[in-house]
């Protein structure tokens, strides 16, 4: 039986409206003076941490932690400025599933697992008034590994649990290939949703658990029974 469930952000819960990919480009432009900095980089599935190394690459920057600290002190306030200009949602079936989950009759612990630094990842999820329904996490500045960031978010739910979690009672929930092979390699299950980045092919090719459209097509009980 399911006794966490670990969820994505970007393309799971929300969609910004891109306003996380410019707040990148804004943040390269009048920081760093790097307007090209992030020409060609893949966003999808990766965490800020390993995006911002490869952006430094592209922009010949030296990836030192005062950089590292320069960039995301300046990328939080472009986030938090462009959610509000650009046009976002939260993804079909969200409040509806997080509202059944609420009324639960003996509820799973309810995380994140993201490549989302903390800061930015409350940023967005208090702009679709999300932040609150989650107890614990793990993200993109506790390691720059995604796959590592499973474990973390595993390990944190055993001490709210007081016990130690079995991969088989961790649920990953995401939208890309990243977010099964995350629930891969600590022997959690998955469900990938069509909703962001990856096509139902490419989530299909990856073998999750459960595949769905969006999260509409799910219900609590079908989750916790996994």
């Amino acid at each position: 039986m399911i006794r966490v469930l670990l969820f994505d952000i970007d393309g799971t819960l929300i969609r910004t409206g891109g306003a996380g990919v410019k707040a990148f480009e804004k943040t390269f432009e009048t920081e760093f003076n790097a307007p090209d900095a992030t020409w060609k980089v893949k966003f999808a599935g990766r965490t800020d941490t390993s995006l911002v190394r490869e952006c430094f690459c592209n922009g010949r920057i030296e990836p030192v932690a005062r950089n590292f600290q320069r960039f995301f002190d300046t990328y939080v306030f472009w986030l938090h400025y462009l959610l509000a200009e650009t046009a976002g949602n939260a993804c079909p079936g969200v409040h509806e599933l997080f509202g059944d989950l609420r009324q639960s009759d003996n509820p799973p612990l309810i995380g994140l697992l993201t490549g989302n630094i903390r800061l930015g990842a409350e940023i967005k999820l208090r702009h679709f008034d999300l932040w609150g329904i989650f107890e614990m996490g793990a993200f993109g500045d506790d390691h720059e590994d995604r796959n590592r960031l499973a474990d973390i978010a595993r390990e944190r739910s055993g001490l709210m649990l007081d016990r130690k979690v079995p991969g088989d009672e961790v649920l990953v929930i995401g939208d890309t290939p990243m977010d099964v092979r995350c629930a891969e390699a600590i022997g959690a299950k998955s469900l990938a949703v069509c909703t962001g980045g990856a096509t139902r092919g490419e989530l299909e090719r990856c073998r999750p658990t459960l595949l769905v459209n969006d999260l509409t097509e799910v219900t609590v009980e079908e989750l916790c029974g996994l």
